[in-house]
């Protein structure tokens, strides 16, 4: 019998290892099976290794028997109980024992519902650089682009904490339009108390720079400390490999030397709070004891690399291992006039307010409760429609969606609403206990998940409990393209998520009655759904935290 949490990956793994002949499994990369997700195949199988995989593993495509037996056998450490594995027209299909998964899935769900930290993250500690906010500027500055790669450093920085890494955050905005901008939005960002003097505060940046100047007796425009030859400098650093070509001679400014000035402190507080081991393993090395990724706008990416370098040059304990996420532009549909961020933000809280006084009525969406809501469902649609796109690509803008509103199934609102369905169906419970028509919920011991027999409870937990951890590790896995400084994160991961868990459990909720009649032949049914709908509601929970906003309890 298994035990421990179940995982899609080693299930995939484990059936991989079962179904490939020793002789050709070093040669034969790859995943033969993958996982089922539609409900049409979800009806009669859970995995399938395609027939075509197959012919190139067997050659006539049929599994020999032994083979056969041996994939229906497999057991191990995160992979489910299987019920039967059968060769079919499609190819070699398994099912699993699906009572029996249930059972312990719900009954301990804690594995699944609550972020779990990676066993081996392969950092433990970085500095994490939003580029779009250093310097003293407004809300009114920040375009849509620099919005996105604000909105993919706030989520990326919760989805790595939820994998146990340590995060510091750069910089800490000083502007207090800015910081409310970001509040309203719920971004949760460091702010700073009072803007630090740059010119003070940078006096031993400009010591070194003057050993690096070019043409040091030159007059320099307002603002600019000095020039430097980036070109030179990338020459006698043959290491360094997927700088832009052009990067030349450098301006150096007062607002360049303050941002460095804040990397430099992150980077010493990471330092100080890593392991004493990693620490001297790393000293050897110039100091590079942390990682560092800026997070930067495609309209900033020029500009941040000769920070990246700037910082090299001045500090020899400067972090090796910087790496750039740079974020795709913004093109917007419908407007011929240019929006900046906050302006973008008005024009969904209007439509979102508009689309709520449709469907309640202007009367019932006027009290304080009703701006709360309205805020967090613009909130959820600004980030769903900036997040879901890769980072790296360009996203369209449609400014006169009217999916947006809790009627369109791929929006943020629609995953509040969902998630606002799951309390009031709880509240509808407690209010029957209350009344004397259900029992207090049984400890978890005495359900009976074999009562789950509907198609959509099944999709549920399939397609969204138990994947629900590795979808939290996608999303924080950072991915080097080699050779270079860039890197790319699957952020657009835990929007998709919600996204589909949303429709399945939508289109569940709509048919099935989970409260059902007071009568005590149809309580251990209604309980076992009850239970999978906590599960349910928990990953929610669990997915919005990660985006910093809060579940609804009503809309």
């Amino acid at each position: 019998m298994a035990t421990g949490r179940f995982g899609v990956g080693e299930t995939l793994g484990a059936l991989n290892a079962a179904l490939k002949p020793q002789p050709l499994s070093a040669s034969s990369g790859g995943s033969v099976w993958f996982k089922e997700n539609s409900a049409r195949n979800l009806r009669s199988r859970d995995f399938l290794a395609p027939r075509g995989a197959l012919r190139a593993l067997f050659g006539d495509g049929q599994v020999p028997k032994d083979i056969l037996e041996g994939v229906a056998a497999v057991e191990g450490p995160g992979v489910p109980p299987i019920q039967k594995c059968t060769q079919t027209q499609a190819g070699l299909a398994l099912q699993l024992e699906r009572p029996t998964v249930f059972e312990q899935v719900l009954s301990s769900l804690e594995g699944y519902v609550a972020p779990q930290p990676a066993a081996s993250a392969s950092e433990r500690s970085l500095v994490l650089d939003c580029v779009s906010l250093h310097g003293a500027k407004g809300p009114d500055a920040l375009s849509l682009s620099q919005l996105r790669a604000v909105l993919v450093a706030d989520h990326l920085a919760q989805a790595l904490r939820t994998q146990g890494v340590t995060v510091y955050q750069v910089p800490a905005v000083q502007d207090p339009g800015l910081r409310d901008f970001l509040k309203q939005l719920k971004v949760n960002w460091p702010s700073a108390s009072k803007t630090s003097s740059a010119p003070e505060s940078t006096v031993a940046l400009k010591e070194v720079l003057r050993d690096h100047a070019a043409a040091p007796n030159e007059d320099l425009p307002p603002g600019v400390v000095c020039k430097v030859s980036l070109k030179e400098f990338l020459e006698q650093q043959p290491d360094l490999e997927g700088f832009d070509p052009n990067l030349d001679i450098c301006l150096v400014t007062e607002d360049q030397l303050g941002a460095l000035m804040e990397l430099q402190e992150a980077a010493q507080q990471c330092r100080s709070n890593l392991p004493l081991s990693h620490s001297k393993a790393e000293s050897s090395v110039g100091g590079p004891a942390c990682s560092v990724v800026h997070v930067v706008s495609c309209e900033e990416a020029f500009q941040q690399q000769k920070v990246d370098l700037l910082w090299r040059l001045v500090d020899v304990s400067a972090p090796s291992r910087q790496k750039h996420l740079v974020c795709g532009p913004v093109k917007v549909v419908g407007s011929s006039t240019p929006l900046n961020a906050p302006q973008y933000y008005r024009l969904r809280q209007a439509q979102m307010r508009e689309a709520s006084v449709l469907k309640y009525g202007v009367d019932f969406v006027q009290d304080e409760t009703w701006n709360e809501i309205i805020g967090a469902l613009t909130s959820a649609a600004v980030k769903f429609e900036m997040l879901s796109t890769a980072h790296r690509s360009q996203m369209a803008l449609d400014l006169e969606d009217t999916s947006i509103s809790t009627k369109g199934t791929k929006s943020g609102a629609f995953v509040m609403y969902n998630c606002a369905r799951l309390a009031t169906l709880f509240d509808g419970y407690q209010r029957g206990v209350e009344q004397g028509l259900y029992p207090a919920f049984p400890d978890v011991s005495e359900l009976d998940f074999s009562l789950l027999r509907e198609e959509g409870e099944w999709l549920l937990l399939f397609n969204g409990i138990i994947p629900f951890p590795e979808v939290l590790s996608q999303s924080a896995q950072l991915q080097v393209k080699s050779p270079g400084i860039r890197i790319t994160a699957n952020t657009e991961a835990v929007c998709k998520f919600l996204v589909h868990l949303s429709m399945d459990f939508s289109s569940y909720y709509n048919r099935v009655h989970i409260l059902g009649e007071p009568q005590p032949h149809l309580f251990g049914q209604m309980f076992a759904r009850l239970q999978l709908m906590h599960a349910v509601r928990e990953v929610f929970h669990s997915a919005l935290a990660t985006l910093h906003l809060p579940p609804l309890s009503q809309i």
